[in-house]
């Protein structure tokens, strides 16, 4: 007899954004009747951005010294898993920081620039490797050593500052990254290898070195902003980047329950998979993850309204295969009631599956979903009753898919 699978509960939320720090913030601003974007559009132009509100990192990284030896990306990362971790009322709590597995996603790290650009600066003056090797790096560089800090330093920093000693596992690689941190620790505690789970990922997008390799590869808006479904007018769209942190506490229901937590919301399931991006090779995808994720919950065999928080990029052709897919989606008698959260909150890349669902959870807590965030017609209104259920869609702006279905805690 199959052992039924552990029910996973979503116990703390930590988010920093564009929009503001901690959950309140961001549920009063999702819950108004309308609220606009904050951009920067002077800093990049072409290309606007969501800048991260100011923050005051000595709230939940008390030493000087630990934050001078991270760079932005790392101190937003190791800052919104301190606000989970105070949010699940597992902060100071040594006894369950122990047992706490984390896993994050990120990046390869911010570049120094001002390194680099003195080193490029160095060697055209003197054309000497031995310059480069005994002046410019052991003078310039942080103790991280590289000149492109490593991924799984955020991992290390947050266990380090807050004392989350469980197992950890950093993916790397954009939108996959942070789908397949949630996915890890979900299926982990549905298959009883933990309780109790910090996973999330940082993005930090006010920066040069980041956008060059995005527009090289011709996947930035250059343009006014424009929510993500009006990109569809350009015929390649293009991605408005976001800093952001977000991180969730995952934790067994049992466990939960015998520590009197509270839950936002489940997670019935997340499913991915990565398609090679032929035409059509993205929609495919989606729907036969769809069914897959129909076989842990009736999500696709149920009629009604389908509240989807989606994690659009604004890229294209990306956007049309996602467009496709919520078409077959409402085929099957569901309707789809999305919300791009892209337009608000930027494309946070390995923070963006994080993001989503915990957008999703916040969602559920409030019993409905945010005013529509464009008017092309994409984003209907859900009129029916309180909301239920929230899939969450990622589809990556190069390569990667993926879904997950957060539900109500009865």
């Amino acid at each position: 007899m199959t052992k039924p699978k552990t029910e996973v509960w979503i116990t703390g939320i930590g988010l920093v954004s564009s929009l503001g720090e901690g959950v309140d913030a961001h549920v009063e601003l999702l819950s108004a009747a309308s609220t606009q974007p904050v951009t920067d559009a002077e800093r990049f132009t072409p290309y606007p951005v969501h800048p991260c509100v100011p923050l005051e990192f000595a709230k939940q990284i008390p030493k000087r010294s630990d934050q001078n030896q991270m760079e932005t990306w790392q101190r937003l990362g190791t800052y919104t898993a301190g606000l989970a971790l105070e949010d699940a009322g597992l902060a100071k709590n040594r006894e369950l920081l122990d047992r706490t597995n984390l896993v994050v996603a990120a990046g390869i790290g911010e570049r120094d620039s001002k390194v680099d650009q003195k080193v490029l600066e160095t060697m055209d003056e003197n054309a000497d490797a031995d310059v480069f090797a005994k002046q410019v790096l052991p003078s310039a560089l942080k103790p991280t050593l590289f000149l492109a800090q490593l991924s799984n330093l955020l991992a290390g920093n947050i266990s380090i500052i807050h004392n989350v000693t469980g197992s950890s596992r950093t993916f790397m690689g954009e939108e996959m990254a942070g789908l397949s941190a949630v996915e890890n620790a979900v299926r982990r505690i549905q298959a009883g290898q933990g309780e109790l789970f910090l996973v999330g990922g940082a993005f930090n997008a006010e920066r040069a070195d980041v956008m060059l390799p995005f527009e090289l590869g011709r996947m930035l808006w250059g343009e006014a902003w424009q929510p993500v479904w009006k990109r569809r007018k350009d015929e390649r769209g293009g991605m408005v980047l976001g800093s952001a942190g977000a991180f969730l506490v995952l934790e067994a229901r049992e466990h939960a329950e015998a520590r009197g937590a509270k839950p936002y919301a489940g997670v019935a399931g997340v499913v991915s998979d990565r398609s090679k991006r032929a035409p059509g090779d993205g929609a495919d995808t989606m729907r036969r993850l769809f069914d897959e994720l129909g076989g842990v919950e009736d999500v696709s065999k149920t009629e009604g309204p389908l509240p989807v928080m989606s994690g659009a990029c604004g890229v294209t052709p990306v956007l049309d295969e996602e467009l496709a897919f919520l078409d077959t989606v409402a085929k099957t008698g569901r309707s789809p009631a999305t919300r791009a959260y892209g337009s608000l909150f930027g494309h946070t890349v390995e923070a963006h599956f994080p993001l989503g669902v915990a957008l999703a959870a916040l969602a559920l807590k409030q019993g409905s979903l945010p005013v529509p965030f464009d008017d092309t017609g994409a984003e209907a209104p859900l009129e029916d009753g309180p909301v239920r259920e929230v899939l969450v869609t990622g589809m990556g702006h190069w390569r990667g898919e993926g879904l997950a279905l957060v539900t109500a805690v009865n």
